[in-house]
């Protein structure tokens, strides 16, 4: 739960397993299902020989064609029920702590953010800072992984305000400095 990379490539992937990923998010966006699943393989293949949770963003259907071990899902996407009956791993999204409370004992982990303003959401709701995310820690037992923003500099703080781990997309490639940063946290 330390370090989510959110990926849309296998070399990524990779890069970010071998620095210490503890689960690989497949994130690919306005394509179609039949191409996540496709470009998917090879990276569920990889994680699957690493012993590395492989999770789909926002498809469930997707997840369970790829065999995945779970799906995270926004506020707007639909599919919670049918991925819980199907034993997928849940994360759900959050950027407010009344948000939080609605996803607990529903999500396995909890999305929180984005913490600081990315360039890859631009359309993201207002950050939530490091008071928020401690807010948002504070008020559920499920365990929280920050996301938004996320760098090596800025990691610990988010692990020191409370959250399991953090989830990182343009960070990647930067898995061991930020598995470096997270378990000095700890």
């Amino acid at each position: 739960m330390k370090l989510h990379v959110l990926v849309d490539d296998l070399e990524t992937a990779r890069i970010a397993i071998e620095g210490g990923a503890t689960v690989v998010q497949w994130r690919l966006k306005g394509v179609p299902r039949v191409d996540v699943v496709e470009r998917g393989r090879a990276t569920r293949s990889l994680c699957a020989r690493h012993g590395v949770p492989f999770v789909v963003n926002d498809d469930v259907e997707g997840a369970l064609m790829l065999g995945a071990d779970g799906v995270h899902l926004g506020r707007d996407d639909e599919g919670a029920e049918t991925a819980r009956d199907q034993g997928l791993m849940l994360g759900l999204s959050a950027s407010t702590p009344d948000e939080a409370r609605a996803a607990e004992g529903r999500a396995d982990y909890i999305g929180a953010g984005p913490v600081w303003s990315t360039p890859s959401k631009p359309d993201a709701d207002p950050a939530i800072g490091l008071d928020g995310l401690g807010e948002i820690c504070a008020g559920v037992a499920t365990p929280v992984v920050a996301i938004g923003g996320v760098d090596q500099l800025n990691a610990g703080d988010c692990i020191r305000a409370g959250a399991a781990g953090v989830a990182v997309i343009r960070a990647a490639r930067d898995a061991a400095a930020l598995r470096r940063a997270i378990d000095a946290a700890l």
